[in-house]
């Protein structure tokens, strides 16, 4: 198995490794699953280095803002995954659920007192980078943190990008040798534990106990039971590196049919990735690998060309070629921003200066509709498309790509200002989206107020010169109507 790039793995703190330490302890948080996961290989190599076992905590918390039945329940799903995998490898796992908003404090610094150093994900965005920031400062070892995020280290990207072009130019000169340094597909192939499994002490059980196995297999009643939203119910979408592994399949069936239709509503031809990849159930690698693979693709292929062109440059046919844009170019367009921008990337200044002037100018135009939040959430405007995009939010936890788009254009148009529009976005995608609190999730949101867009000319009352968007063209461009009358909203 090969090395993980170093420029993956930085220090959280100066502690060294405990030289007279029993483990290694893999604290998982972001990338939650066992394979194309760079932090559980580092977790794997130091701790045969080291002839020492190792555990894995993966941990839940439930006091955070959007904690709900539908985000516990997908997260749960991959706890279920990674318990079956972990412990036919002889690997010690540890899921843990808060039962009550704090209920996990010192946990984590109470396993790592007998660790020889402790490892964790990076994630550059929600309350992760600060969580990780104040508990590298508490532990007295060695805390290494690793960027499993993109195909692309977030070490390697020299600031925030204002669009997608210029991002695209930047990973056209500097990818090429980052695809050919991926994760190991499996990184527990041919792990041998070098000691019995790690018996936990009995204090610590009792005081932070194991995920009953009620709540690790679905019981709703255990699920009721938690201080959680519970008006944000369970989507039927499993969750878990299993569901991801099959979704995944099912879309490299169809993506032959990527740039005709992922457009379309009604054929949602769309990956259906984004949950997944969100949770770490499923690898950006993963997705790459499989695309390129069914292409038959190798380095080869690549083009010379670097002027950021969307088409031509990694020499696939053009759906492929499409969807990467998406899954590399954008989606980690947005991880670099948050990134860079650890401090406002959600907040309306972090947009660019012409973006923010417009919307300013135009704060005080006359809205032909008005709606709070209370009426947004419940999909209660007089426009039955976006009704219908709403519904589809909250019953399955996503929204159609292109709908997810004019769904935002139009909580700007009916809001009385853009700063209470994002607001609404925000707390309406945050609760109900499962992909919500996520880079790639923040940066549609930006998007539809000009972060990584231009100025869009005939300049229009509340808009500006921010790009426009309604529903009557929509349903011009795209077959809408079946849609509509599924996420009908008359049964709310």
């Amino acid at each position: 198995m090969s090395e993980v790039p170093g420029l993956r793995i930085r220090a959280a703190n100066s502690r060294p490794a405990n030289p007279d330490g029993e483990y290694v302890l893999y604290w998982m948080i972001a990338q939650r699953r066992t394979t194309w996961n760079f932090a559980l290989q580092h977790a794997v190599a130091e701790a045969q280095a080291r002839r020492q076992p190792l555990v894995v905590l993966e941990a839940l918390r439930s006091g955070h803002r959007w904690a709900s039945d539908r985000i516990h329940r997908f997260v749960l799903d991959g706890m279920q995954d990674n318990a079956k995998r972990l412990n036919r490898a002889g690997i010690t796992y540890y899921p843990y659920v808060e039962p009550s908003a704090a209920a996990g404090r010192g946990l984590l610094e109470t396993l790592a007192v007998p660790a020889s150093l402790v490892i964790t994900d990076e994630f550059p965005c929600f309350f992760l980078p600060r969580m990780v920031a104040a508990i590298a400062e508490r532990l007295r070892v060695q805390l290494d943190v690793v960027d499993s995020n993109g195909i692309l280290p977030l070490s390697m990207a020299p600031g925030e990008f204002p669009t997608a072009y210029a991002f695209r130019r930047f990973l056209q000169r500097t990818l090429p040798v980052h695809l050919e340094v991926f994760p190991a597909p499996d990184p527990l192939r041919g792990w041998r534990a070098p000691a019995a499994a790690v018996e936990l002490p009995a204090e610590v059980l009792q005081r932070w106990p194991r995920v009953p196995d009620e709540l690790l297999q679905g019981g709703a009643r255990a699920l009721a039971a938690l201080p959680i939203d519970h008006a944000v119910g369970v989507a039927e979408q499993r969750g878990g590196a299993l569901a991801g592994a099959r979704r995944l399949e099912d879309f490299i069936d169809i993506l032959p049919r990527y740039v005709e239709e992922h457009s379309e509503p009604e054929a949602d031809v769309t990956s259906g990735l984004s949950p997944y990849l969100h949770f770490g159930h499923v690898s950006a690698h993963a997705v790459v690998h499989a695309v390129l693979e069914q292409e038959e693709w190798s380095p080869q292929h690549l083009s010379a060309q670097t002027a950021g062109k969307r088409q031509g440059w990694w020499g696939t046919t053009a759906p492929a070629e499409a969807f990467l844009d998406q899954v590399v170019t954008w989606r980690e367009l947005g991880y670099v921003f948050c990134a860079a921008r650890p401090a406002d990337y959600d907040k309306f200044e972090s947009l660019p200066e012409w973006a923010r002037a417009t919307l300013t100018k135009h704060a005080r135009d006359k809205r032909v509709h008005l709606y709070d939040r209370a009426a947004f959430e419940t999909a209660n405007t007089h426009d039955p498309l976006w009704n219908a995009a709403q519904m589809q939010l909250r019953r399955e936890g996503r929204i159609h790509n292109y709908l997810r788009m004019l769904w935002g254009k139009k909580i700007i148009e009916w809001s009385r200002s853009p700063q209470d529009a994002l607001d609404i976005m925000l707390e309406l995608n945050n609760r109900w989206a499962l992909d919500g609190r996520n880079p790639n999730s923040y940066s549609g949101i930006f998007w539809v107020l000009g972060r990584f867009d231009r100025p869009w000319g005939p300049e229009r009352p509340v808009f500006g010169t921010i790009r426009y968007m309604s529903s009557d063209n929509t349903a011009r461009k795209f077959h809408v109507a079946e849609y509509v009358r599924r996420y009908t909203p008359s049964l709310l």
